[in-house]
């Protein structure tokens, strides 16, 4: 019988927050637990257009985790200071908290229109 994953963790890349995102989903339960797909600028690097790229690789990745794992939850860890976000936004002034929030609507508006029945929760971690 296959194992029956309760999530799949969408985050970023950068070193710096992969302990405390390993420690947030310790905390929640989900060790060994969840599908993980981790991509610079976390919800910022599958919606933002400088990224464009990346953006079927997530959903084919998270439509086999469906189908493999069962998943029904996508938990989404952003995080401060992203450097995804300054590389998308290059020289233009821009305040951070708005471009996650950003991010995190287009992608609740793409997975809800492909995967209705996923549960989504966004979070945006501090460096704290």
């Amino acid at each position: 019988m296959k194992k029956k994953y309760k999530a799949m963790v969408l985050s970023c890349i950068d070193p710096r927050f992969q302990t405390p995102v390993y420690n947030f989903l310790k905390k929640k339960n989900l060790s060994g637990k969840y599908s993980s797909f981790t991509i610079a600028g976390a919800a910022v690097g599958v919606t933002h257009i400088k990224f464009k790229k990346w953006h079927s690789a997530f959903l084919d990745n998270l439509s086999t985790s469906i189908k493999l794992h069962g998943i029904n939850r996508l938990i989404v860890v952003n995080h401060e200071d992203c450097g995804a976000i300054k590389i998308a936004e290059g020289k233009k002034k821009f305040k951070e908290e708005q471009i996650h929030k950003l991010s995190f609507h287009k992608l609740k508006k793409i997975v809800k229109k492909k995967f209705p029945k996923l549960k989504l929760e966004f979070h945006i971690m501090k460096l704290s």
